[in-house]
């Protein structure tokens, strides 16, 4: 263990989180204020001015101080101590920080996201959450596109977000097996409190859920610029793309991304940058019918309606 690694593990986790946001602010803004840390954490200026100075001692040479607006920048030779995981920074930067109950949150820098057009109400998903949580059923009115509006009685067990809207994977009562439900297809949810779930309706029996896939992705052979598409997905030296995904969510991932699950990549558009290179990865996932091109091996069925 190095050095910094030492300092690092001897510190509470409030203040792992303050030195850890004024890396952020160095390397994502390059402009950091005593007054930013006593905003994001109700601290005083002392507070503030003794984690500048203990973030100055774990990487002395990322920071200086501008005179002239009394701001931290940050050096040319700025290496971050803290992980940034992507996924965490773009929504910092495109969303802000969340700073406590009742603020309106404020992008970081300007960034255009886009408009989701299918959210569930809050009246929905808080049942549906709590009972994931504390394992328990759920009553609940639902319109499907093939049986219309029926009374339905599920274990919630893991919200899936497929980009285009949210559901909730379950174990349906009335069919006894796992399904998907879209959430805002649902009305008057209800935590059924004396109904826990039973052992054959736990996450662990859900084979579709607990199966893995590992998918093979490559630029589309018919794209006219593959060395573009090679820039645009993180291909491992022998040009592919894998990507570990679950039986259940494999149709939705691959057509939110369309992808050519074609076995000839017969499918023409500049949209399909990638290509499944191994189609038949996809057989016995239950969704796969929804990926763009795939054929079922031993039979023709129809795509689900999303």
């Amino acid at each position: 263990m190095n050095q910094r690694a030492s300092s690092l593990a001897d510190l509470t986790k409030t203040q792992l989180e303050r030195l850890s946001y004024i890396d952020f602010k160095l390397y994502f803004l390059g402009a950091l204020r005593r007054n930013d840390l006593a905003q994001r954490f109700g601290t005083g200026p002392a507070a503030s001015t003794r984690d500048i100075a203990a973030y100055r001692e774990l990487a002395p040479q990322n920071l200086f101080l501008d005179n002239a607006s009394k701001t931290y920048r940050p050096n040319e030779t700025f290496a971050p101590v803290f992980d940034h995981p992507p996924q965490r920074v773009l929504t910092a930067l495109s969303q802000g920080f969340g700073e406590g109950l009742g603020d309106r949150l404020e992008p970081l820098v300007r960034c255009e996201i886009p408009t989701a057009l299918s959210l569930p109400r809050m009246s929905i998903l808080a049942p549906l959450t709590r009972a994931i949580h504390r394992g328990k059923a759920v009553h609940m009115a639902y319109t499907s596109i093939d049986s219309g509006l029926t009374e339905r009685e599920i274990v919630p067990l893991a919200l899936v977000d497929i980009g285009i809207r949210w559901h909730v994977r379950a174990f349906d009562r009335k069919r006894a097996g796992f399904r998907d439900f879209v959430l805002t297809r649902m009305a008057h949810p209800r935590v059924l409190e004396d109904s826990p779930a039973r052992k054959e309706e736990q996450v662990e029996h859900d084979v579709q859920w607990s199966r893995i896939i590992e998918l093979e992705l490559v630029p589309h052979p018919n794209h006219p610029r593959p060395e573009v598409v090679r820039m645009d997905y993180p291909f491992d030296e022998d040009g592919v793309l894998r990507v570990r995904v679950r039986a259940a969510n494999a149709g939705y991932m691959l057509r939110r991304w369309t992808v050519d699950c074609s076995p000839d990549h017969h499918l023409k558009g500049l949209e399909f940058a990638l290509w499944l290179r191994d189609p038949l990865a996809l057989y016995g996932a239950s969704n796969a019918q929804l990926a763009p091109g795939y054929k079922d091996p031993k039979a023709e069925r129809e795509i689900k309606a999303l």
